[in-house]
């Protein structure tokens, strides 16, 4: 189960106490936390900017209220969600590591190798070989065209 399902599923079971809680400050801040969560999954290139934004909140007032609703770092859970997008594109899809890496948010290549390698203990492409799922005649198709 990753970071974002947990912390969904707890949101969703605060939200059905909330109610009960009748603290507006609390429902308002679980409105947040929600709305944050969903742009997050949607979205895995965002930024703490641009979630600050959406929500009309300044990058740190939203850092500091998701840390004390979650306990996290919103931009650890952002990073979590670009690297497990990047893991499923690169097993599911046949774009090249450079588009993948430009598609979840990663301006730079390298960063984003970097980035997955501390994740995963392993570069994006011993990743991808190791966890195709496409026809063996698209791998041989992009070999050739590397070459």
């Amino acid at each position: 189960m990753d970071t974002l399902d947990r912390l969904s599923r707890e949101e969703a079971q605060g939200r059905d106490a909330a109610p009960q809680n009748g603290d507006p400050k609390f429902l308002l801040g679980e409105k947040r936390l929600s709305k944050v969560l969903r742009l997050i999954n949607s979205q895995p290139a965002c930024s703490v900017s641009d979630l600050a934004l959406e929500l009309q909140l300044s990058p740190a007032h939203l850092q500091r209220l998701f840390k004390q609703k979650t306990g996290l770092h919103v931009h650890d859970l952002i990073g979590e969600q670009r690297l497990q997008k990047a893991a499923q594109l690169l097993s599911s899809s046949g774009l090249r590591i450079k588009e993948i890496a430009h598609a979840v948010g990663y301006e730079h290549h390298s960063s984003f190798v970097r980035a997955f390698q501390r994740r995963f203990a392993q570069s994006p492409k011993y990743y991808r070989e190791q966890n195709n799922a496409r026809p063996e005649s698209l791998q041989l198709d992009e070999k050739a065209a590397a070459d």
